[in-house]
């Protein structure tokens, strides 16, 4: 292409990014343009909070996938996993209110945890994917996991795959069902997490952000997924962890039984209206990208607003503390760090500028975290699926060019 259609190209990709930046994260608005014009970007939101501020919102592309409708500043979009780094806020704000002990076992405040060799977990372990409770043995259709007391049932019986506390497995969809059975038994007004969500942490920031999309929210807002199928990542073996990808092709491995409750086809399906209307804690969020930045900006900066101890924000920062057998990872066949709900930074995948840093990658990949050393909330989404665990190069770039923004301050 001559040097003129290159101009012509960077010009329309630039018209097509909407927002703004403050003055020295101009960075960022180039590395996103970049997306669309060279990392075959469809559709995204990128928002980042700095000292309470907001310094970055942009939002390009399409929503859907026949390129017709741009995605607006007001569109929504499912974030996957990433919606465990707001279940864990959730989680967060009960500690700060007294309402559990991370040191406390579960079955303190749900006595039918206590099956199966339950007894002595505790939330630090449960909330660390250390309780060994990622996979379900029991099926889980719809109607179950919209009838909360039908679900807790469930859940309560589950056995663990390991001995809690001495290996650590990534709880992609069920953390955040046992998240939400913890949130309606402490919290005296008995509320899902989603309500809890909602009520405690959504209305005093100002955010919109639903675990569990209400029926008066559009569908039109909502952004259209491009996935892939299953079997496309035996192609990317080089930006997946290859044991995961392998153990995936067999359905009694327990990847699979950890990652595919819902005997989903694709991952496009959680986008249906039928499973966004109920609550997927762990997965399921929709929301605008820069409702999430703005949630971990509050918390990146002393959650004063939502009331945040010293305490819980301390044991949230703490470099998270590897079960007795080390780190690597049951369920992702690889070494991961998890601490209180949230993924900590470790050697293949750093974020922030030290350990202080907790977020929470989403499938595709989405991602949002909180940067208390540079009091900086960071989140990204797009709609078009990726094949990375984390470090997707769309990702990375934005938040490489963050740091860097940051470092010239």
């Amino acid at each position: 292409m001559s040097e003129a259609g290159n101009d012509a190209r960077k010009k329309a990709v630039a018209s097509a990014v909407n927002g703004e930046v403050a003055p020295g994260f101009e960075s960022v608005r180039e590395e996103f343009e970049r997306n669309f014009a060279e990392r075959g970007e469809l559709g995204a939101a990128c928002a980042i909070y700095h000292e309470g501020e907001k310094v970055v919102d942009l939002w390009g592309g399409y929503r859907d996938l026949q390129r017709r409708e741009p995605w607006q500043e007001d569109t929504l979009v499912l974030v996957y996993s990433a919606t465990k780094g707001l279940a864990g806020m959730a989680m967060a704000v009960a500690h700060s209110r007294g309402m559990l002990d991370h040191d406390e076992r579960v079955c303190a405040y749900w006595p039918e945890f206590a099956q199966n060799g339950k007894e002595n977990i505790t939330v630090r372990q449960l909330l660390s994917h250390q309780a060994g409770l990622s996979a379900m043995d029991e099926p889980l259709d719809l109607a179950t996991i919209a009838d909360r007391d039908a679900l807790a049932d469930v859940i309560s019986r589950q056995k663990p795959a390991w001995e809690p506390g001495t290996r650590h497995g990534y709880h992609g969809i069920s953390l955040g069902w046992y998240e939400g059975e913890l949130i309606h038994r402490v919290d005296p007004k008995r509320r899902s997490i989603g309500h809890f969500f909602h009520d405690e942490i959504a209305e005093p920031l100002g955010l919109e952000f639903y675990i569990g999309v209400p029926p008066w929210v559009p569908g039109s807002r909502i952004a259209q997924i491009e996935a892939f199928h299953p079997l496309q990542m035996l192609l990317h073996l080089n930006t997946m962890p290859p044991g995961m990808v392998l153990a995936l092709m067999n359905p009694r491995s327990l990847t699979t039984r950890s990652l595919n409750h819902m005997k989903l086809h694709s991952p496009v399906d959680l986008n249906k209206p039928e499973f966004r209307a109920v609550e997927v804690p762990a997965g399921g969020g929709v929301g605008l990208v820069r409702s999430i930045a703005k949630a971990y900006g509050a918390f990146a900066t002393g959650g004063r607003e939502l009331g945040i101890t010293r305490e819980t924000l301390d044991a949230l920062m703490t470099p998270a503390a590897p079960p007795t057998s080390g780190t690597h990872d049951m369920v992702l066949h690889t070494d991961t760090l998890f601490s209180l709900g949230y993924m900590k930074p470790f050697p293949s995948f750093r974020f922030g500028v030290s350990e202080k840093a907790f977020g929470a990658p989403g499938l595709g990949v989405s991602f949002g975290y909180a940067d208390p050393d540079t009091r900086t909330g960071f989140a990204y989404a797009p709609n078009k699926l990726g094949f990375y665990m984390w470090d997707d190069p769309r990702e990375k770039a934005l938040r490489d060019a963050l740091i860097h923004c940051l470092n010239r301050r």
